[in-house]
């Protein structure tokens, strides 16, 4: 089997867009064998000097013309020029390759400088540079985007203004109004509710919704069993009451299923782990397993939901403030969502004076102000005796990336809770008009309080 080492150095050779890309990002010091870091430096010095890539011939001139190599280093750079040969390569995999062979090259080397310095044993540096030297290996990436020109890249600004984003679209048409569409991928999306109110209905909802609109769903569930998750998918997908279930025949529910499985061309997988278990690391190896296993990547994923998952950062064991934890828990997932390239949808809980509050705010948010300030999106989903009457949910924005907050602040949608749906229902009146008013009794100091309370969250909002 090749090495690595010996792969990028003969796309180096024979590969000028490659060797372009990479080049700015590769050390002599990644590379363990002296003779490879000869050769490496070789063709640097070639593409600086010449600027184009060098040949094989070229190459073998070179290495002639070096004084400072030993016999054995000229016979293993002789053998190893011999052994550069053009061959097919998938491109994405050779960049995603080389980058990751630069990080832990770069991390390796951190590491061992490191203990140089903790050792004593480095008369340049002292031990403050540590946490520095590993947080630039950490940092290596392929990032060659330096930044936008304001006044020279208006064309492409422009264009971006009339690009059709890549969405996916809600089957309800407020939630399309307040996202332009749907959500976009690489984003955050956040369902803030009371127990019971409609957290995981409306994410069963939706991941039923993104199914009949052909896209591969992952639902992820940390709070019901895989098979209580199926039900209720059940009853919103076969419009069936989730009670009537176990009374339909087996040969209609086959057909049912059958007849659904004709309307779609997606996939909806649901997979279960122990409450506060499972962290972004987890939910990467299981899209690798699913990828590898079933051909499966996801378009949407749903996490249900976020405030019982578990941290890759921090141990649950160790003593850390919940703004931290769950701080922590959201940054992990909003960068999954960027690494599968999806949106993620999960739900948070309210706090206790949120709970039977009938006008959510962001400071109602459970456990953590920095989960807000890290979504793309955050809204609340309310309930009240009058509004369940009228078979409606309220929905308020309080946090939104992609659209004027202001536009459709409140709205309602229809649910039916005995099929797990939600559906499109004609504003007939203001929404104020289905929620509780403010306690007229409440106190300047109390109004005061609040207000403080809101400031001090706003602070914390990107």
């Amino acid at each position: 089997m090749e090495r690595i080492e010996t792969t990028i150095l003969r796309n180096l050779v024979y590969n000028e867009e490659y060797s372009r890309k990479v080049i700015p990002f590769i050390q002599p010091d990644y590379f363990d064998q002296r003779t490879e870091r000869v050769i490496f430096q070789e063709v640097v010095h070639f593409i600086v000097k010449y600027g184009s890539a060098i040949t094989t011939e070229a190459l073998k001139i070179e290495l002639e013309n070096r004084t400072d190599l030993t016999e054995s280093e000229i016979k293993e750079v002789r053998e190893i020029s011999d052994s550069l040969h053009d061959a097919p390569v998938d491109k994405q995999w050779l960049e995603d390759t080389t980058e990751k062979w630069c990080r832990d090259r770069a991390i390796y080397l951190a590491l061992m400088e490191s203990i140089t310095i903790a050792d004593g044993n480095n008369e340049k540096k002292n031990r403050d540079a540590i946490p520095s030297i590993l947080s630039d290996a950490l940092a290596v990436s392929f990032d060659n985007h330096i930044g936008h020109d304001y006044l020279n890249d208006y064309e492409a600004r422009y264009e971006s203004y009339h690009r059709k984003e890549d969405r996916i679209p809600f089957d309800l048409d407020y939630f399309n109004k307040i996202t332009k569409g749907g959500l976009p991928n690489k984003t955050l999306n956040i369902a803030l509710a009371g127990t019971g109110v409609g957290k995981s209905l409306f994410m069963c909802h939706m991941a039923s919704a993104c199914l009949l609109n052909g896209r591969n769903v992952l639902y992820v569930t940390m709070e019901m069993a895989e098979e209580k998750i199926a039900e209720r998918i059940d009853a919103n997908l076969l419009n069936v009451n989730i009670q009537d279930l176990t009374d339909l025949p087996k040969t209609t529910f086959e057909n049912k299923v059958t007849k659904l499985s004709k309307k779609t061309q997606g996939t909806l997988i649901i997979k279960e782990y122990p409450t506060a278990s499972a962290h972004s690391g987890h939910f990467k190896a299981l899209l690798n397993e699913l990828s590898l296993k079933k051909s499966f990547k996801p378009d949407i994923i749903f996490i249900d939901y976020l405030n019982i998952c578990a941290s890759s950062r921090y141990k649950s064991n160790l003593s850390v403030n919940s703004y931290s934890y769950i701080k922590a828990i959201a940054e992990e997932l909003r960068g999954l969502a960027v690494e599968a390239n999806v949106p993620i949808v999960s739900a948070t809980q309210t706090t206790r004076s949120g709970y039977g509050s009938s006008d959510v705010e962001l400071t109602d948010t459970s456990e953590s102000f920095g989960l807000p300030a890290t979504a793309d999106l955050m809204f609340a989903l309310i309930s009240n005796e009058e509004l369940e009457q009228a078979g409606r949910i309220m929905v308020k924005q309080l946090k939104n990336r992609y659209n004027d907050l202001t536009t459709f602040r409140k709205f309602t949608v229809g649910i039916d809770r005995s099929k797990m749906k939600l559906y499109n229902v004609q504003e007939e009146s203001s929404v104020d008009n289905l929620i509780d008013q403010d306690d007229p009794t409440e106190t300047f100091d109390d109004i005061s309080d609040r207000q403080k309370r809101i400031n001090k969250f706003n602070s914390f909002i990107i």
